[in-house]
């Protein structure tokens, strides 16, 4: 029995006793969420002569492929059997097509499943053609989702449940808002500085509700995010950013959209990026001050202001190196082929793909070198009210006191 109790006495201290603007607040986010998912973008394209299926490949035929070295061409035959809809269970013979690029060719072996696109006939009853796109991984990405929420409500609680709604609120937001947004022709500055502003509302005050905690975060992170953007709109002219060097920018133009802007497009993805970083950083500063005043009530602006700039200077250091290893990452490739060719260090930062990434980091740690003092200054300058506060009631009381006395003794 003691084990359980224990585990009770977990799980009611992680859920607590919410605030009701809080829950409220979850309430109407959540239920956002939920209407944001199922609102049409107005760019879905359905068809009722194509079917996308989940399919099983029971054999290949590989005649058809050719190898040139690293590349292949060539189509690869497969017979797959239909997993679910109305061919469920009926077998057909698919193609998989290769175009010679390794980053979206694949060659499938039985046993594998993938998704397939299913070609009807003019009626719309008969299979004409079944082609095999990718492999199928949606099971696979639904399973980690929902292992991930039912982690954070088990170790996070109520707190878990905020940050699983700030999570799927921010996805869906993007997909649903930003991207439209973009696709129509809105300014992608403008785009990106509506979304992260609207992100930022919801993440900050989800996580460190609507407390003084809560704005100073969220203040620290509207000056963060507004530098970066001011920097990034400054430097660009003079820096020849070439926006075409994010993977499938040239394919959006080419696929209808030649009147987007892709330098602008880059760089609300940069603002879009370092929001995230920012915001993290601004609720570490104001949380932890919020324990120093925990613990220390009676400390005046002065001391918080210099704990809190003791502590953005310390989280600050950290996370610029988070941003390096963030941005650079992906590159890994890409740095491996400069070096193997032995390309000189003028041109390798001269080299478009490398330069952008620099701007890329660089635009996001002036934003965190903003943020980090602004926000121990704003958190240091609430929490110090609750002591001029606590003061001029002591003052009151004493008054009151003193006039009590006065009056009993005549």
């Amino acid at each position: 029995m003691k084990p359980l109790r224990t585990m009770f006495d977990y799980f009611r201290s992680i859920w607590g006793r919410p605030r009701r603007i809080d829950v409220v607040f979850t309430i109407v986010i959540l239920g956002l969420t939920i209407i944001l998912a199922l609102l049409p973008t107005g760019y879905e394209k359905k068809s009722d002569k194509a079917l996308r299926v989940k399919v099983l490949v029971l054999s290949t035929r590989d005649n058809e492929v050719h190898n040139y070295g690293v590349v292949m061409q060539g189509e690869q035959t497969a017979i797959v059997r239909v997993l679910g809809g109305e061919f469920s269970g009926q077998e057909f013979e698919a193609v998989n097509i290769l175009y010679g690029k390794p980053e979206l060719d694949k060659m499938y072996r039985p046993g594998d499943r993938a998704l397939a696109v299913i070609d009807l006939s003019e009626d719309g009853k008969h299979p004409v053609a079944v082609t095999l796109t990718d492999y199928y991984r949606l099971d696979l990405e639904f399973s980690l989702i929902a292992v991930f929420f039912l982690l954070l409500l088990l170790f996070g609680g109520w707190t878990g449940l905020k940050s699983g709604v700030s999570f799927a609120f921010s996805a869906i937001a993007i997909w649903k808002l930003f991207i439209p947004a973009l696709l129509a022709g809105t300014s992608p500055i403008v785009a990106s500085l509506s979304t992260v502003t609207i992100l930022t509302v919801v993440i900050i005050f989800l996580v460190a509700g609507f407390t003084k905690t809560g704005l100073a975060a969220f203040l620290g992170s509207l000056l963060g995010i507004a530098t970066s953007a001011m920097l990034a709109l400054l430097v660009s002219g003079p820096y020849k950013l070439n926006g075409s060097v994010r993977i499938f920018s040239e394919t959006l133009r080419f696929g209808g959209y030649e009147h987007l802007d892709i330098t602008q497009l880059f760089l609300a993805g940069t603002i879009l990026a370092s929001s995230g970083a920012l915001m993290d950083l601004a609720i570490d500063i104001s949380a932890a001050l919020e324990e120093v005043h925990i613990k220390r009530p009676n400390l005046s602006f002065k001391a918080l202001a210099l704990s809190g700039l003791s502590v953005s200077r310390k989280v600050t250091s950290t996370m610029f190196t988070t941003l390096i290893l963030a941005y650079t990452g992906s590159y890994t490739s890409l740095l491996m082929v400069f070096m193997a060719q032995g390309v000189p260090m003028a041109n390798f930062f001269n080299i478009s793909y490398v330069s952008s990434e620099i701007f890329h980091t660089m635009i996001g740690t002036f934003g965190l070198l903003f943020i980090a003092p602004f926000t121990a200054l704003v958190g240091a300058a609430l929490f110090a009210r609750d002591k001029i506060a606590a003061q001029k009631l002591q003052l009151v009381q004493a008054t009151d006191n003193y006039k009590v006395k006065e009056q009993s003794s005549h």
